[in-house]
């Protein structure tokens, strides 16, 4: 796996060395040609107006502009290979384990009530969307924080997002590549200002006569004074000054509203021409899967290029900010009303676009968070597609946890056809890690991504779980009522829902042996009524007997074994109830008996 992000890295390491080199070289040449063309100026406009004076200075201005553009290519290409480079260590973090310094958890998506994102580590500190996040953009961000956490995928979708996932999953290069773009979008909620301003329609100035004099009027005025300034006439210059005059006060007048009007355009346009070259690559790129052909498809409708319309917005958003620098700002606007221009370039926009505006973010948001997926096979030694079934099953051979190191994970099966595991065992055995194995797969594999197993068969069901239970002072609730009320949703949601799983860690854990197990037992009969499927873990190994009692209810076990006075745990799950505690054993290593 590192061996491919190794040698992208060194395949941009030497396009780097080789770019900044001749971004140096050409950076010097350009000074030296500056100083040569003042050298003609000089020459020009001291001595006479020689010819050869002029035709030499044509000649540098012509090979500065073309160094110019150069450069600036230099430039975007240097920027590519230190964008691919950082994200390639940032793959090789994943795989090493140093992701959970990622700076981005997804906090703000933290949500106690969720149904398994808190029990799974689904979002938050080292979590699944620390691990595999790769989203720069606000709507890429969005949508993959929606495919984990409230995934509405059919069958049929899901298979189509395999698809489409798989195959950006065999191709590296292109994958970072595509990232590299997406992170001059910035994720911040800029553009989904903008798109929630293009979704009103108001009109900036109702009445087309006063656009077209705002517009058109600046441009005479301008003209006149060329006229008036070349042709010495200064008798006319009084009514100039009068008509400057006026311009400036219909620019005070309005300048509340056109800088209201403009604000979310406003420093638009580096984000815009990233976003236009993203559709550019994704109409470009030849997709075999329908779903990328699809989502390609979705950014150019008929005759509306969605990447016309991005480098056109982002144009008028590069004329608002043409007058960053406050002189400059007034200058323009006394002279051609430029904000009032800029506004109804605006305006005509929104007309023309806007409302297909937000679908192509949308679409790209989409793109960008299968994106996300596809990486995991790179990162993690076992992955595979699962194949989605009708009947309620959860079924893989060799699953692991993603989140564990490829050298630290522990891989079991299970065939959970219609049933209930109660899973016993004594602490720190593996119960809990093998619940959110299952669970973590099971969110990947409904967002239509890679799990960690060999093999993996699931059907579609709805997750709950009851793990991670704590008081809430501010309410007066105790860990136990806590856990009572996440019971009774489990309970409600499978009687609603009968395709849901769910995945409980040490049932009322929070109360005595005796209310714990009288407990344990109606609830676990309660769902087997209810048909529900799902995993329970326990201490109490006489909630085992209910394998006994009920067909659908199995029995597996975590133990562990004794080397030189030391306890050693192999994380393998075995049918049957545990045989093995260690509690008194703990106890004595840490001294307190």
């Amino acid at each position: 796996m590192q061996h491919v992000f190794s040698e992208l890295i060194e395949k941009h390491e030497t396009s780097l060395k080789r770019d900044s080199s001749a971004f140096k070289t050409v950076g010097y040449a350009k000074l030296l040609l500056v100083a040569l063309f003042a050298v003609s100026l000089y020459f020009v406009f001291f001595r006479g107006f020689p010819i050869a004076a002029i035709v030499i200075g044509a000649v540098e201005l012509a090979a500065l502009v073309a160094l110019w553009v150069y450069h600036a290519g230099l430039h975007e290409k240097v920027d590519y290979s230190k964008g691919v480079i950082a994200i390639c260590n940032r793959h090789l973090d994943r795989i090493s384990g140093a992701w959970s310094d990622f700076e981005d958890g997804g906090d703000e998506f933290i949500d106690a009530e969720h149904a398994y994102a808190c029990d799974l580590d689904i979002v938050g500190r080292k979590s699944l969307f620390q691990f595999l996040n790769t989203t720069h953009s606000w709507h890429g961000r969005q949508a993959f924080m929606r495919d984990l956490l409230h995934p509405m995928h059919s069958a049929d979708e899901l298979r189509n997002r395999q698809e489409a996932i798989s195959e950006l999953s065999d191709d590296v290069a292109f994958a970072c590549h595509m990232e590299h773009h997406f992170s001059g979008t910035a994720s911040d909620s800029s553009v989904q200002k903008l798109v929630s301003d293009l979704a009103d329609r108001t009109a900036f100035i109702k009445s087309n006569a006063v656009k077209c004099v705002l517009q058109y009027a600046p441009i005479l005025t301008f003209s006149f004074f060329v006229v008036i300034l070349a042709a010495q006439i200064s008798g006319l210059y009084l009514i100039g000054a009068a008509i400057m005059l006026l311009q400036t006060i219909v620019w005070i007048i309005g300048s509340r509203k056109t800088q209201d009007y403009l604000r979310a355009v406003s420093g638009m346009h580096y984000k815009l021409r990233a976003y236009g070259k993203i559709i550019d690559m994704l109409k470009e790129r030849g997709f075999a899967a329908e779903k990328l052909k699809d989502i390609a498809a979705r950014l150019a409708v008929a005759d509306l290029s969605a990447s016309q319309a991005i480098k056109e917005l982002g144009r008028v958003s590069d004329r608002v900010n043409a007058g960053g620098n406050d002189m400059l700002h007034i200058i323009l606007n006394v002279l051609f009303l430029w904000n009032y221009r800029c506004s109804v370039s605006y305006e005509r926009w929104k007309l023309k676009y806007a409302h297909d505006a937000e679908s192509w973010f949308l679409v790209m948001g989409e793109f960008e968070s299968l994106l996300c997926f596809s990486i995991l096979p790179s990162i993690c030694s076992k992955t595979c597609l699962p194949d989605i079934v009708h009947s309620k099953t959860v079924a893989a051979v060799c699953i692991g946890h993603p989140l564990i190191s490829n050298d630290d994970r522990v891989c079991n099966s299970l065939s959970c056809n219609d049933n209930i595991f109660i899973v016993s065992g004594s602490n720190m055995s593996g119960k809990t890690t093998f619940l959110r194995t299952v669970g973590i797969n099971l969110v990947l594999g409904y967002a239509g991504g890679f799990v960690c197993a060999d093999e993996m068969a699931i059907s579609l069901m709805s997750i709950m779980t009851s793990m991670r239970i704590s008081d809430d002072l501010n309410e007066g609730v105790s860990t136990f009522y806590a856990e009572l009320k996440r019971i009774k949703n489990i309970l409600e949601l499978a009687k609603s829902d009968p395709d849901m799983i769910f995945l409980i860690d040490e049932v009322f854990k929070g109360t005595n042996s005796v209310d714990r197990l009288y407990g344990a037992k109606t609830v676990i009969s309660k769902l087997d009524e209810l048909g529900a499927i799902g995993i329970v873990t326990t201490h109490d190994l006489e909630l085992c007997d209910l394998e006994q009692q009920f067909r659908r209810i199995k029995n597996y076990s975590f133990s562990e074994r004794y080397e030189n006075n030391e306890i050693c745990f192999d994380y393998k799950m075995m049918p049957g109830k545990s045989i093995t505690t260690n509690a008194k054993y703990l106890m004595e290593m840490v001294g307190i008996l």
